[in-house]
């Protein structure tokens, strides 16, 4: 704000006084409205969160669960028809059964776990990365190999250690249902000027630019890649993408080391890789 006049003293010891008031009453008054602003836009996001978090808790169930369930109830009619056709197969039926109710017990689990996973809690990012890789095992039988040196997600906030979570999780997914991948990797590592996510797959690979292109047409794939962008946004990052028919997938995330996400006491770590 500035106050001015032609008149020489105009302003006395009182005037200065006033003036000031009303200058610091317009500040607060303009730190209040951008408070406001950003309270509005911090609210829209976790809206749009929770609605993602609705929409893929709902494509997980009907691509697993659901369709194990359903299985499960059509074997248990085809079992009550033997029952008084050919009783002699009900008990090699009834352990299929058994194996497919197993088998949607360990989805069920996965699924809650990457819900809400407690280990990146109370253990951190890495930890909770490598139990995903043991359920990816369990479940699904996809090999996950994490690679990341001890402490190195102690230089991310817990929000960017959520977020990095559910980006990797979304990447071995996409890997584990369209790559027919035999090894994902998981990389976590710094090289300045960026902390660095890496995932990658020995898949099928496919057409970046025909993905990108037809958005909207295809499946879960694409999809995926736009939450992957979105969610690198909310650190502050960048994601790139490198596939090719044939030649696998790697995802790369990166994320100033300057980035508000980066812890300060921690950001002139170099444990690059």
């Amino acid at each position: 704000m500035l106050f001015g006049t032609p008149d020489v003293n105009a302003f006395d010891g009182e005037a200065v006084e006033l003036l000031t008031a009303v200058g610091t009453q317009a500040t607060i008054a303009l730190q209040n409205a951008s408070l406001f602003g950003s309270l509005l836009a911090e609210k829209e996001r976790i809206v749009e969160v929770e609605e993602e978090a609705r929409k893929k808790l709902s494509r997980d169930l009907h691509d697993g669960p659901t369709q194990s369930v359903a299985a499960i109830a059509m074997r248990v009619n085809f079992i009550r028809r033997l029952i008084e056709r050919d009783p002699t197969q009900v008990p090699d039926e009834l352990w299929k059964v058994e194996e497919l109710a197993r088998k949607t017990t360990k989805e069920i689990r996965h699924l809650l776990f990457t819900l809400r996973p407690l280990a990146l809690e109370s253990q951190g990012l890495v930890a909770a990365l490598e139990q995903l890789a043991e359920k990816m095992k369990d479940t699904h039988e996809q090999n996950v190999i994490v690679q990341a040196k001890p402490g190195c997600e102690d230089l991310l906030d817990s929000h960017a250690q959520g977020v990095i979570f559910n980006i990797v999780e979304e990447a071995v997914n996409n890997a584990r249902k369209h790559a027919q991948a035999e090894h994902i990797w998981v990389r976590l590592y710094t090289r300045p000027p960026y902390y660095v996510v890496e995932i990658q797959d020995d898949g099928v690979g496919f057409d970046v630019e025909e993905t990108v292109d037809t958005y909207g047409k295809r499946s879960d794939q694409s999809l995926g890649l736009v939450n992957m962008h979105e969610r690198a946004e909310l650190v502050e990052g960048e994601l790139h993408l490198e596939s090719s028919p044939g030649k696998g997938t790697l995802i790369r995330v990166l994320i100033p080391l300057d980035s508000s996400h980066i812890r300060p006491q921690l950001n002139t770590q170099k444990d690059g890789a």
